[in-house]
């Protein structure tokens, strides 16, 4: 449905990059390809129960359908996975949420994900990442991790920009890497490889940190940990620390303490409103999470750090089909499922929608309709808590109930009526 003279229901966004929302507004939504229509089919129903029961009847969400993906390029024929009205609807009302997108590994287009993220400017991929009660993890104590971790979105490797080994374009790229390497009686290298550029800049840097520690801050977190690899990559990572740094002294100073300064100045106790800024090598950082988590609440890290490291995270408290994901800039927001399409699985009505239907979570938090948020956490729970779960869950629980994907959802719905009772 097309809402373009709906003007008092489409989302508008203040100087600081929050969202203006009115009662009843316009969000889009990307079904996804293979399991997407399953998932999407079992949460849509979730979010309108929360909404219509929470604020009984006042608010309502409407709905847009945005194509892209396998249903774009049925309606819009081949090379037009992402068309360009998607984008502009997308901008258009600022917010939307969306199922996974097929991305192919070596050959053929580039990720779908990629390019949203790009095209819409959302710098920020923000994955929250906790433990839900009853969920199997592979971990002794998954309740420790509490974790949101804030990713560079636009740059670093996945700006795509590489050439294939072999290639004419590689030889010339190498070619000149080559002559500048000479110059600084460095070894060259082979110009039968293939060759990708890591582009890392201050502006992206600065911007995805400054979210970083606003959200501590709004939040209540104690820290925030710039995770980087600036040991080897001095230039790139390691400048992404000290942007970091730089950020937090500049614009923060009142407001946050690093690490060192705490031990220096305070005795280690933090003063009161204050955030820790503090930094620490992206290998020690899978280890200090497995080991302790507790410590660590808001991360920031650059776009390659940050995708390894909340999957990690994600299997220590049970896996993607539990992990929200949003992707935020400062006038668009896009939440999506975590995980992939599982086209095996497509039309089976069979895989756990618990990743789509908490980033809904994090799309009514986003819009400042937390309430509703937090009686669908609470109905999830319940519902995983009664055993009634999907049959990656079930598979390994006691005395669980495994269903459908869609009861699933139904189920959540129920509880969500019940609690609001």
């Amino acid at each position: 449905m097309e809402y373009k003279n709906m003007t008092e229901n489409i989302i508008t966004w203040n100087a600081s990059g929050h969202p203006i929302v009115p009662d009843n507004p316009v969000i889009s939504y990307i079904e996804g390809d293979g399991i997407g229509p399953d998932i999407w089919a079992a949460a849509l129903p979730v979010f309108d129960a929360a909404v219509a029961n929470v604020y009984a009847g006042k608010r309502r969400i409407l709905w847009h359908e945005a194509l892209a993906g396998e249903k774009a390029l049925k309606a819009y024929g081949p090379d037009n996975l992402l068309p360009e009205k998607t984008v502009e609807d997308i901008t258009r009302y600022g917010v939307a949420i969306k199922g996974p997108l097929s991305t192919p590994v070596g050959k053929g287009f580039r990720s779908l994900n990629v390019d949203l993220r790009q095209k819409l400017d959302l710098y920020a991929c923000v994955r929250p990442v906790r433990y839900f009660p009853g969920v199997p993890a592979p971990v002794t104590h998954p309740e420790r991790v509490n974790v949101i971790i804030f990713r560079e979105n636009t740059e670093d490797l996945y700006a795509g920009v590489e050439w294939e080994a072999g290639s004419n374009a590689a030889k010339e790229v190498l070619e000149l890497v080559n002559e500048k390497l000479k110059q600084d009686g460095r070894q060259g290298l082979s110009l039968e490889s293939a060759v990708g550029i890591k582009p890392m800049s201050k502006f992206n840097s600065c911007r995805l940190v400054r979210r970083a520690i606003r959200y501590a801050l709004e939040n209540g977190y104690e820290s925030v940990t710039l995770v980087h690899k600036g040991n080897i990559m001095k230039y790139t990572e390691g400048a992404f620390r000290d942007w970091g740094y730089g950020v937090a002294r500049d614009e923060f100073s009142e407001q946050t303490v690093t690490e060192p300064e705490l031990f220096e100045n305070f005795d280690g106790n933090i003063p009161k409103g204050r955030v820790i800024i503090k930094d620490r090598i992206a290998d020690a950082m899978f280890q200090q999470l497995l080991l302790r988590p507790e410590e660590y609440g808001v991360i920031a890290t650059p776009n390659l750090n940050g995708d390894y490291l909340s999957d990690a995270a994600a299997a220590q408290v049970g896996g993607l089909g539990m992990a929200p994901g949003a992707n935020i800039g400062d006038r668009c927001a896009l939440f999506e499922a975590t995980h992939g399409t599982a086209p095996k699985y497509a039309g089976l009505d069979k895989v756990n929608p618990g990743s789509l239907i908490l980033s809904g979570v994090e799309m009514l938090r986003f819009i400042g309709w937390a309430e509703a948020g937090e009686i669908i956490v609470k109905a999830l729970t319940r519902t995983i808590a009664d055993g009634t779960v999907t049959y990656d869950l079930a598979r390994q629980m006691e005395r669980a109930r495994e269903v459908k994907c869609s009861e699933f959802g139904a189920a959540i719905v129920e509880n969500i009526r019940r609690l609001t009772a």
